[in-house]
């Protein structure tokens, strides 16, 4: 069983496969600028699914009773439900609208769950070479160098990034707006890397002081980046200020020195 396993071969397993995946993605993203857009869609697919297969074979090898989870497979035959058998949840292209563009911020997403409870995490940007990992108990990393979340106290001098979402209808853009405008005159400024997972990497490494985001795909956006920010010395919460739940696709992350300004903050945006 996973328990008496060592969290550190899962951790090397999980960056082995997702260093693997880094090398389709880099060689898929410096394509996709000179193909047309139709053409960079199905690239972006196919490169999703052969980020994942190869995820999945890379891990089932090394663990064949361990569970997988991933955004492509569970697109197209539905949520699997999370259980408390060893889990591994993953994003094998976060990002899909900034590799279409070319823009550099991508990432693969690997999380390890046992007991339902975010154990192992890697978020690597093959573009940027730039490799977070977390594992419970055992600190944060960038690169080998350890990270942690920023001292900031004060709202008004703090970074926040959130995402809009891919839903256009009225309803959903005017609340989405309504409530950056309203966060907008508390913090210091705003940031929309695209990316679920590396914006949780952000609050990690201090880049970052405020991260909320509700409606994304899935588990898979934050399975990686919570256990990172967790050893890093932050916070994953619901954005309502009770307990985080991976499978609720709401999520908010700060340092714990900001945490209850920031829901307060967040409840008066509603």
């Amino acid at each position: 069983m996973a328990e008496n396993g060592s969290l550190s071969e899962f951790l090397e397993t999980a960056v082995e496969a997702a260093k693997r995946a880094g090398e389709i993605i880099c060689k898929g993203f410096y394509q996709t600028k000179h193909v047309e857009h139709k053409g960079q869609v199905d690239l972006v697919t196919e490169t999703d699914k052969a980020c994942e297969d190869l995820i999945f074979n890379h891990l089932r090898h090394c663990y064949p009773t361990h569970k997988l989870i991933g955004e492509e497979t569970t697109a197209a035959y539905g949520i699997t439900e999370l259980t408390d058998e060893p889990t591994w949840i993953v994003d094998p292209l976060d990002g899909t609208t900034n590799f279409v563009h070319g823009f550099p911020l991508v990432c693969i997403s690997i999380g390890l769950t046992i007991g339902k409870v975010p154990t192992v995490g890697v978020v690597y940007n093959p573009i940027l070479n730039e490799l977070f990992t977390g594992v419970l108990g055992k600190g944060a990393f960038l690169n080998g160098n350890p990270i942690k979340v920023s001292s900031q106290t004060e709202l008004v001098k703090s970074l926040l990034a959130t995402e809009v979402g891919t839903k256009r209808d009225k309803a959903t853009v005017d609340a989405t707006t309504n409530r950056i405008n309203s966060l907008l005159f508390k913090v210091r400024s705003l940031r929309m890397s695209g990316s679920c997972a590396l914006n949780l990497c952000g609050i990690a490494c201090g880049r970052l002081d405020l991260f909320y985001e509700t409606g994304f795909g899935g588990p898979w956006d934050v399975a990686g980046g919570a256990v990172i920010v967790k050893e890093a010395g932050g916070l994953v919460y619901d954005p309502s200020g009770k307990d985080f739940d991976i499978t609720s696709q709401r999520v908010a992350a700060s340092n714990p020195l900001l945490k209850d300004a920031f829901v307060e903050a967040l409840q008066q945006s509603e």
